[in-house]
């Protein structure tokens, strides 16, 4: 007579570092890419930074750098999709992965700035969140995107410790 054990589910803990470890490392490189734009853009280094309206003008004297940012935006939520869907395997599981690595992802961004540049100088300095789709609603004080993120990464845990390992029945 065989009986067969259900196989242990992994600590959620141990399931999150790779996560997390990606998305700090994606976080730094995009502030390294912001760094690079600023300086395309003929942006000061430093913590001083024009309003977003003026950012924005910035790009469009360049005609062919918004639909190069744009298009790097949505590689990044392609990647952060294609992590999630391979740290998961339910649904439930893949939509929490995705909004811990975002909300992970978005705080290291905002402190690789902070590291850079000395940017942010504060909570409440306004950045432009997002360029897809084009909103004037994507212009918020930084702390808005933080907290946001703060939220995404306790719901994004919640969701994955609900849900057993991969591998586990």
């Amino acid at each position: 007579m065989s009986v067969e054990l259900a196989p242990r589910q992994a600590p959620v803990g141990t399931r999150l570092w790779p996560l997390v470890l990606y998305a700090v490392a994606m976080g730094w490189l995009e502030g390294v890419v912001v760094v690079y734009i600023r300086a395309v853009l003929g942006l000061a280094h430093g913590a001083a930074t024009p309003s977003p309206a003026e950012v924005v003008a910035h790009f469009h004297e360049r005609p062919w750098l918004m639909p190069t940012e744009q298009a790097r935006e949505i590689a990044t939520l392609v990647m952060i999709g294609a992590v999630a869907w391979l740290a998961a395997r339910t649904w439930r599981a893949r939509f929490g992965a995705f909004l811990m690595v975002f909300g992970v992802w978005d705080i290291v961004y905002y402190v690789a700035l902070y590291a850079m540049l000395r940017w942010p100088p504060s909570l409440t300095t306004m950045d432009v969140l997002f360029l897809v789709p084009p909103s004037p609603l994507w212009n918020q004080p930084v702390w808005v995107p933080v907290a946001i993120s703060c939220v995404m990464i306790a719901v994004g845990v919640r969701l994955i410790g609900r849900t057993p390992a991969p591998g586990s029945r």
